[in-house]
């Protein structure tokens, strides 16, 4: 009677072994076909793809499995991290968890990114679309991870304030400039805006904000630094660089 059993169990536990190595030679025959990425803004979710799943292993539905679980995940510029779901044997989604960055630093050959908290979060030897590059500041020994050294401290508060205004109205701008005693000018394309040293901000990009469709494909110098939202006779005319 032991013998019986002892035969079964041993039938059972090689019936589960077959189960699983036939189940591995499956997964091992198995390609991920639909890549779903969410939550990218600086990468196209075609750029994505071809950084996570580069070639015919990294695809293969079993070693993807095991590497995202053992393995640390690929570092990625402006990304902190990603997760992967499994919606199927050929099917993930890829969720990203970007860097929130609000503009970037000009500093020894390299372009040096900061975020909202003024924290140094990447640096890059080129320039990222859509994020503007901040001239005119003093800082010291810039380091990664730590705090962007301005010489003033509370010129940060006006790049956050300036870019949380822009981001509102959705503008796109290439460089903000500060001047020596804090005059801010901002350039769009051939577009030169001297926005003043900073008072009524969000009424200044409101107006520009309405005046940009009438600047398209234009150059020169608009003069912003004197707006006043009280006075609506006021005209502002884009002046002709010298």
């Amino acid at each position: 009677m032991q013998e019986t059993q002892k035969g079964k169990k041993r039938t059972m536990q090689i019936a589960g072994a077959m189960v699983i190595l036939l189940t591995v030679i499956l997964l091992l025959c198995v390609s991920i076909t639909k890549v779903e990425v969410t939550g990218n803004q600086k990468y196209t979710s075609e750029e994505i793809t071809e950084l996570l799943f580069p070639d015919k292993l990294s695809r293969n539905t079993l070693f993807c499995f095991m590497r995202n679980r053992l393995k640390e995940h690929i570092q990625i510029p402006f990304v902190e991290d990603y997760d992967i779901i499994f919606k199927g044997p050929r099917q993930v989604e890829v969720i990203l968890y970007e860097k929130s960055v609000v503009g970037y630093v000009s500093y020894m050959s390299s372009y040096m990114y900061f975020d909202k908290d003024g924290i140094i979060v990447e640096s890059a030897n080129e320039a990222l679309p859509g994020v503007p590059l901040v001239t005119g500041l003093k800082f010291g020994q810039i380091v990664l991870y730590q705090k962007l050294p301005l010489d003033k401290e509370e010129i940060f508060q006006e790049i956050l304030n300036l870019t949380q205004i822009l981001s509102i109205y959705h503008m796109l701008v290439d460089r903000i400039q500060f001047g020596e005693y804090g005059e801010i000018t901002l350039y769009l394309g051939e577009i030169e805006v001297l926005m003043g040293t900073g008072g009524n901000l969000n009424s200044k990009v409101s107006e520009l904000n309405d005046m940009l469709p009438h600047l398209e494909g234009r150059s020169g110098i608009l003069h912003l630094e004197d707006y006043d939202e009280s006075d609506i006779r006021a005209g502002y005319t884009l002046e002709p660089r010298s």
